[in-house]
């Protein structure tokens, strides 16, 4: 797995050139800032220099910015050349309604480090370096039973499991189960089978496995016997994930025998979507809401105005992805596992200026293989279940920070 660092430490804001200057270009301020973070990469020496344009920047901008970018490197000692043996530099123009970013990926041998610098889309000549956001992981709890989720209470921790629901309380040596309810399952379940826990108002809870649906209550804190929980068999969908400004539930079919949701949700969307097995919404501009979803195909599309358009930059995601609301960059993030292929299993929080998603810090390693990954319900953390060694289970809190 890549090495990858960050490049852009912290905030830094680039003082605008006088508007009066005649024959000032627009893009001299954040090439010239761009090109500081890769020289302070690099250092001297030759790089191949590649560009793509995902923003509304025209075509006909693009030489002028590319000539920019080489001069600015140039006199930092950093030359543009087509040696197949150079360090790369791939630099991404893109943006969303309320910046510019431009991002370069900067290669040495199997180390991949990033710059950024964001524009203000109305003045482009001022510019600011993004930094990273950092994750954090901390044990909630661990288990000898499979978890497939688990929701916090004011009163402790509900967990689903692939036959029961478990009722943990903190005492002060750790957590204490207080109470255990059969689910009654009667279908086979496939291996490493999804659930969902949702809170439904006061101190109710729902949970969904594959053909079954269970309503409970956990007010007071319960005492054994005391914990109402019902269970019965349904095909009723799942509720997906919700993120501000989305209100109305949106909920998907999940076909219990394959384990992945079949496509088909509710309300529509207004385009037909292909299996999935996550799904999360992402905060857009102007108040509004795209659908990401993780095809079983591999590839992620963004759902947004009645089209689904595939996006870029998620060839090493995992399965399991959710939206944190960190209040670091765009203010939320899409953090998602890595893919199988992945020596070691990890999370990496992302962004989506446009159609390609942007990582925005260093990937965090996890002690196993994430099995699935939800929000906490004030949608500032993130909760993980965690296989590790000898089928030990975590529940892991996932944080985030700005750097």
């Amino acid at each position: 797995m890549k090495l990858i660092r960050w490049a852009a430490m912290g905030l830094s804001v680039l003082m605008a050139l006088s508007s009066s200057a005649a024959g000032t270009s627009p893009w001299e301020q954040p090439a010239s800032a761009l090109a500081e973070q890769i020289a302070g990469i690099l250092g001297p020496g030759q790089a191949r220099l590649s560009i793509r344009n995902l923003s509304r920047i025209s075509s006909e901008d693009l030489p002028s910015i590319r000539k920019l970018l080489e001069q600015d490197l140039k006199m930092r000692g950093v030359t543009v050349s087509d040696d197949e043996g150079a360090n790369s530099i791939r630099v991404t123009l893109s943006e969303n309604v309320r910046a510019r970013i431009w991002v370069a990926e900067v290669v040495e041998g199997n180390v991949t480090q990033v710059a950024m610098v964001q524009l203000n889309p109305d003045g482009e000549q001022r510019a600011q370096t993004a930094g990273g956001l950092i994750l954090r992981t901390e044990r909630v709890l661990t288990s000898g039973e499979p978890v497939l989720e688990a929701l916090e209470t004011a009163n402790g921790l509900i967990i689903l499991e692939p036959e029961q629901i478990v009722f943990e309380t903190r005492a002060p040596n750790g957590w204490h189960e207080q109470s255990r309810a059969s689910i009654g399952q009667k279908r086979p379940l496939p291996r490493d089978p999804k659930g969902i826990l949702m809170p439904e108002g006061g101190a109710q809870f729902e949970a969904w496995l594959a053909g079954t649906q269970c309503k409970g209550s956990y007010e007071p804190a319960p005492l054994p016997g005391q914990w109402t929980v019902s269970c019965y068999a349904s095909d009723d969908p799942w509720p997906l994930p919700q993120s501000e400004p989305i209100t109305v539930p949106v909920k998907g079919f999940f076909n219990g025998a394959r384990n992945y949701f079949t496509g088909v949700i509710t309300p529509s969307v207004g385009v037909d979507l292909p299996a999935f097995y996550a799904a999360a919404w992402i905060p857009r501009g102007a108040g509004g809401a795209a659908l990401v979803v993780g095809g079983i195909d591999g590839k992620v599309l963004m759902i947004e105005n009645g089209a689904a358009k595939q996006v870029a930059g998620t060839r090493d995601w995992g399965s399991d992805f959710a939206v944190i609301h960190s209040g670091c960059g765009a203010g939320s993030q899409i953090i998602a596992s890595s893919s199988g292929e992945a020596a070691v299993d990890s999370l990496r929080a992302y962004e989506f200026p446009a159609l390609e998603a942007i990582p925005v810090g260093a990937p965090l390693d996890v002690r196993g293989t994430v099995m699935a990954l939800w929000p906490a319900p004030d949608g500032k953390t993130l909760l993980a279940a965690v296989r590790g060694a000898e089928d030990q289970y975590e529940v892991d809190r996932v944080s985030a920070s700005c750097n």
